[in-house]
């Protein structure tokens, strides 16, 4: 696995850095696009700069975390060759994996308890993209 990319917002700092915990544990190298404190910040200053990343192929894949999730992945999903999936549960990060191939595992920082994002974390990084038809519509995505 290439250097994971994470950023985060105000919202989501202290949930990034329990994940930076989950990578440690792992021995998962990653480069951090900040925040780098719960002082109040704008998430586009961190989407954009994991976004580029991410589609250069310079980190992958991304973890990305805001309050809700929402702003943040709306951001991400601003990039054509990102496919940023907003996941709270295992279940929800697996398909997003399997089915629509994210790139970009998105978390919402106030209504997810590390426990479960200590399984969507793992759950986004340990599954493949099955292909096939899922392909075929991934292709459709891009405007």
């Amino acid at each position: 696995m290439k250097t994971l990319g994470l950023c985060s917002d105000h919202a989501g700092y202290e949930l990034k850095e329990f994940v930076k915990q989950i990578l440690d544990s792992k021995g998962l190298a990653y480069k951090d696009f900040g925040t780098d404190s719960t002082e109040s910040c704008d998430y586009p200053d961190y989407a954009h700069p994991l976004a580029k990343a991410v589609e250069a192929g310079e980190v992958y894949p991304g973890i990305a975390i805001c309050g809700s999730g929402n702003g943040i992945a709306m951001t991400l999903n601003k990039h054509q060759g990102i496919r940023a999936a907003l996941c709270w549960q295992e279940e929800i990060a697996r398909l997003a994996r399997e089915h629509n191939n994210a790139n970009i595992l998105v978390m919402p920082g106030r209504f997810i308890s590390q426990e479960e994002a200590t399984h969507t974390v793992e759950a986004f990084l340990s599954t493949s993209f099955e292909g096939g038809r899922h392909q075929r519509r991934i292709d459709k995505i891009p405007l």
